[in-house]
């Protein structure tokens, strides 16, 4: 900084490029860890709502036997644009923002390792996300492929399918990239004294999730290039005239596929970590084997990814092999399950908004993990594949496990990030009505799904009416009650009271207390600066 007097003596600062940028600068440059993490999650909030409104138009579609809305076409490019837009728009930038916002809070660190990638890994979001709305403005509409995109649909698509692939390669970047950034602040930027067993769960989580996302986002980059070659270039990976099998792309594609649902769960995990023993009163029970479980959740994912295959002509030993494989990975699942549950024994619990979402998830997801537990049988899944039982399976392990969840860390760290508290009533509201309407959308579907109604079509027989009807009205009263989450935040942001120093009462230092020595630092105040 060069500062010259002038005539009367006044200093003057002539290096003026040295200004922090304000209003909208200040967000496009940031290499802050919290406006990025807020970024990612207004990011996957806005599209939460642009996938939701695609299942609005699904679920309206089918609330009577007939076409009614949509031609069929259009219909199947909402079931694809819907999925992908929830699983690499909502879901997985949500939980990224949670780690930006919380990992070095949690580990004393100043900020992220890689701070101006940070910012490169979110920015590229928005462009991806436009690339995918945009592909529905192409000639040939949006690719109605489902959101697997498997060959050999994506051969007959037109020019939305090329934005597509490229929406999916630029997503895969933003997630490697995250992933990196996340893996390296964890390893090398812990404050003196944190080890790695000391570690607040939701770190551990990410830690091997960022593992997850290294090792499976290429695979997806490897398929869809294929598909482009394929496509433009006289390439015959999946094209069977050329030589090529359609059934190596699923293959390719489940390889990534498996890892990514738990790549979406893990993190959800971690949360519910850390809110049921805030309001449980008590240190999370079992934080080993909650790390070991993790973990090993993480390495069975790889080997799993057939099962969703069983109905391809699989040799009985292979389905054997991936029926065994899949059912195994429910032990880890349990043990978590078992941990959480025995954290709330004899606790002393409060419902807070928080806790209410984290109830909802450990019940919801449970359920989720049983109808897995049926589908993960060979025998049965090959009557099941490919219903609306496997839809209603998945919801309720994406819906009910990552979302209920993401819900949950909002409520919990919000007075925490910014210093506002909700409004409770507002969010227990938010709660009940997201929980009853989810039920109704759900759990109806498990009754077409056995009764053989098939998933992505956009007419049916007359019989699966009712069920359809019922899961119709739970979709709209369900897309409405995430309006109502928007208006809390929004109302706390703008005139919320100020939050407590210790927002949760007798919660206050729970965030450390499964640490065996004293806390580096108190977890409700800032980080110290690591020289």
């Amino acid at each position: 900084m060069s500062a010259v007097l002038d005539p009367h003596g006044h200093a003057h600062d002539h290096d003026d490029h040295h200004h922090t940028p304000t209003g909208l600068m200040r967000w496009i440059t940031t290499t802050n860890h919290k406006d990025i993490g807020s970024m990612y999650l207004w990011f996957s909030f806005v599209m939460f709502m642009v996938g939701g409104a695609m299942a609005m138009v699904i679920r309206a579609e089918l609330f009577q036997p007939g076409l009614q809305l949509v031609n069929p076409d259009f219909f199947n490019s909402m079931t694809t644009m819907h999925g992908l837009i929830m699983v690499f728009g909502a879901i997985m930038p949500a939980f990224v923002g949670f780690a930006n916002w919380l990992i070095p809070i949690q580990i004393g660190a100043a900020d992220m390792a890689f701070a101006r990638m940070n910012n490169w890994s979110f920015w590229i979001l928005p462009f991806a996300g436009s690339l995918l709305i945009m592909s529905f403005f192409m000639p040939g509409g949006a690719p109605g492929v489902g959101w697997t995109m498997y060959a050999p649909l994506t051969s007959q698509m037109g020019i939305g399918m090329d934005l597509t692939i490229f929406a999916v390669h630029l997503l895969g970047m933003s997630s490697i990239m995250g992933s990196i950034n996340i893996v390296t602040t964890i390893l090398n930027m812990r404050a003196p004294g944190m080890t790695l067993m000391k570690m607040p769960l939701f770190c551990w989580t990410w830690l091997i999730t960022g593992y997850l996302l290294i090792a499976s986002m290429p695979v997806l980059a490897g398929a869809v290039t294929m598909t482009l070659t394929d496509r433009h270039f006289g390439t015959s990976f999946f094209n069977a005239a050329g030589g090529g099998d359609p059934v190596l792309y699923q293959h390719i594609f489940w390889f990534f596929g498996h890892p990514e649902v738990y790549i979406i769960i893990l993190p959800a995990f971690g949360v519910i970590s850390q809110i049921i023993p805030a309001f449980s009163r008590k240190p999370l029970f079992g934080y080993a084997s909650m790390v070991y479980a993790t973990a090993s959740i993480a390495i069975l994912s790889f080997i799993v990814w057939a099962h969703h295959m069983y109905t391809t002509g699989m040799p009985v030993a292979g389905q054997l092999f991936f029926m065994f494989a899949t059912t195994l990975i429910a032990v880890p699942t349990a043990a978590k399950i078992f941990n959480w549950l025995a954290t709330m024994w004899r606790g002393s619990l409060s419902f807070e908004t928080p806790m209410l979402f984290a109830l909802g998830f450990l019940f919801l997801f449970t359920m989720g993990g049983f109808s897995g537990l049926v589908l993960s049988l060979a025998a049965v899944d090959i009557q099941l594949h490919d219903t609306y039982y496997v839809v209603a399976h998945f919801h309720y392990v994406m819906v009910a496990g990552a979302l209920f969840t993401a819900f949950a860390g909002v409520y919990f760290w919000f007075p925490k990030w910014t210093g506002r508290m909700y409004d409770e009533t507002l969010g227990k509201w938010h709660f009940w009505l997201s929980m009853i309407f989810f039920n109704i959308t759900f759990f109806v579907q498990h009754f077409s799904g056995l009764a053989g109604m098939p998933r992505r079509i956009p007419d049916y027989p007359l019989m699966f009416e009712t069920w359809n009807k019922i899961s119709s009205i739970g979709s709209f009263g369900f897309g409405l009650s995430q309006l109502l989450f928007l208006y809390i935040i929004l109302k706390a942001l703008r005139s919320g009271e100020k939050a407590p120093a210790l927002p949760w009462e007798g919660a206050d230092s729970l965030e450390w207390t499964h640490l065996p020595t004293p806390a580096p630092y108190h977890s409700f105040e800032t980080p110290p600066v690591i020289k």
